[in-house]
């Protein structure tokens, strides 16, 4: 059976104590986490053992496991070599803490769509994701990119030539940007071979999220394919309070939540 996790990005109003509990409370025992309001990226670089310490010591406090850390580092394949350098760096001060705080795996964006177009910009990624691995090969987590809406790879072939062209790196996906897209089942279904982590929240054409109703994911079938390809990674909620980007409906978050998790217990019962 799927671990399932909520992400803390839901919460993203509140502080990061009343995130953890709010989340601990709808019943869930994993929690991803990401840079923003409930992490000072500042803190963390120059007191990594510090900062994690006091994040981990919640996340005990509460039962919560963490599953996954996403710091957003959306340049490291800008045109401005050092505006790469900078974010490089940046990654690199942050090792400490991701270590510190036990996190099984860190995701990053492929880096944003920059002004002089997607082959540029993918062409870029390649390169910056190399370094990122890099950077990371005395560590013991794994590094996945996600593919998101407004980057380098927005589709699964912009995803696949990443996959290929950086041995070591896997995928977190978030079917809701593919589903957006109105992307093919089939195309969607040959990702889960490359996937480490999974984001989902109900989505429709245009629609980066929607009330539960609204959205077109089929639960029951991604858990089929999910087992079918053998997958052993954590099923992530992530309801986002960005609302009106992408089309992402506001919703009510726990609500949303609340939903999602009883479809995905349902669907692992039957």
């Amino acid at each position: 059976m799927l671990q399932m996790a909520c992400h803390a990005w839901g919460y993203n109003t509140m502080s990061l104590r009343d995130a953890v509990g709010t989340i601990a409370r709808l019943g869930f025992r994993h929690i991803d986490l990401g840079t923003g309001p409930h992490l000072d990226v500042l803190a963390a670089t120059q007191n990594p053992k510090i900062t994690a310490e006091h994040i981990a010591h919640l996340l005990q406090e509460f039962d919560l496991t963490l599953t996954d850390l996403y710091l957003m580092l959306p340049h490291i394949n800008s045109p401005e070599p050092e505006r790469r350098q900078q974010q490089f760096g940046l990654f690199k001060s942050l090792i400490p803490f991701a270590e510190a705080l036990g996190t099984p795996g860190i995701t990053v964006s492929p880096g944003a769509m920059h002004a002089d177009g997607p082959d540029h910009s993918l062409a870029r990624a390649v390169p910056a994701l190399q370094q990122i691995i890099d950077l990371t090969a005395d560590s013991d987590f794994r590094v996945s990119f996600e593919l998101h809406l407004d980057s380098a790879a927005s589709t699964p072939a912009q995803a696949l030539q990443l996959l290929q062209a950086v041995p070591g790196l896997s995928l977190t996906l978030d079917i809701a940007h593919l589903i957006t897209q109105g992307t093919d089942w089939e195309d969607i279904h040959s990702l889960f071979e490359h996937t480490a982590h999974i984001q989902i929240r109900q989505a429709a054409p245009g629609k980066l999220q929607t009330p539960f109703e609204e959205g077109i994911l089929d639960i029951p079938k991604l858990l089929g394919a999910l087992k079918e390809a053998d997958y052993h990674g954590v099923l992530t909620i992530e309801y986002m309070t960005t609302f009106g980007w992408q089309g992402m409906m506001e919703v009510s978050i726990s609500r949303e939540v609340v939903q999602t998790r009883d479809a995905i217990r349902m669907a692992q019962q039957a």
